[in-house]
């Protein structure tokens, strides 16, 4: 069993390690804050922007789960967590004597791409927005600090408590149809099973690829997907909206190697996703 250091305990940062702990794993987590629900597992408590609040935060560690969560969509929220937060968590495993493996949480924000396009791992990442630039430039410096670590490059993620989308079904809102405006998702089951997988993976010495995208099987336009959701919980019918040409579209994210690596999806789509939940008026989504 592996000694894991989990940054980052929110909604799937808590899942990841307490499975880990469940499987037998020494697991610590680490918060910016004390939680109120206790945890089985050590939680220590430290805000990694921070390089004195790492003072005694153990360096032994065989696996490092970075997974942290800005606090606003700011910049400064970004840089404080994914350049100086960062840099102080490498500097100070800088002289352990085993390096741990890292797995860090990214973004699909990182690709530009809005015609529509397919893309993968080796497609071209070159983010214009701020927070986006931050998490590129995060990525950067864990694969400049070992050609171990790994990437996970999460779409939107949604499930229990990621109700934004059913919110958006529920009011029947404006939707473009034409052209269509293609959306990529993640449901947050698959989020902890993904970084279970690759973290088994790491932890039996299988060299991961430097960067993998975690994202469903079905890439599908905002409209198919509202008009979906409207029918299955009997919401009002979007309105749909035709415009020019030259309306960005989004990108279409591939998800093959992470899938050739083995990891099967617990929910394929968007439909087999949304099928588990009850109206907004019912339950949590």
């Amino acid at each position: 069993m592996a000694n894991i250091l989990v940054i980052g305990c929110g909604a799937v940062g808590y899942q990841v390690a307490l499975r880990l702990y469940e499987q037998g794993h020494q697991v610590t987590g680490l918060k910016r804050s004390a939680s109120d629900i206790p945890t089985p597992f050590p939680l220590f408590i430290a805000d990694i922007s921070s390089a004195s609040a790492l003072a005694s935060l153990p360096n032994n560690f065989d696996a490092v789960v970075f997974i942290v969560a800005p606090d606003s969509r700011q910049a400064e929220a970004y840089q404080a967590l994914y350049d100086d937060g960062l840099s102080n968590v490498l500097i100070h495993f800088a002289t352990a004597e085993k390096s741990p493996s890292w797995l860090m949480v990214s973004s699909t924000s990182v690709y530009e791409q809005n015609r529509g396009e397919w893309i993968d791992e080796t497609s071209l990442a070159e983010p214009v927005g701020v927070t986006s630039r931050w998490l590129a430039a995060a990525e950067n410096r864990l694969w400049s600090a070992s050609h171990r670590n790994c990437v996970v490059r999460f779409s939107g993620i949604y499930g229990p408590g990621r109700d934004w989308l059913l919110r958006r079904a529920e009011r029947g809102e404006i939707v473009q149809q034409k052209p269509p405006t293609y959306t990529n998702r993640i449901h947050s089951e698959d989020c902890v099973a993904v970084l279970l997988f690759l973290l088994e993976k790491q932890l039996a010495g299988v060299a991961l690829e430097p960067c993998y995208l975690a994202t469903d099987d079905e890439p599908a336009p905002l409209w198919d997907v509202m008009s979906w959701l409207s029918e299955q919980f009997a919401y009002p019918h979007p309105t749909p909206l035709s415009a020019g040409p030259d309306t960005p579209q989004n990108k279409r994210c591939r998800n093959t190697r992470l899938k050739v690596l083995g990891y099967r999806f617990l929910y394929p789509s968007y439909r087999d996703g949304y099928s588990t939940v009850r109206p907004l008026s019912g339950a949590d989504c």
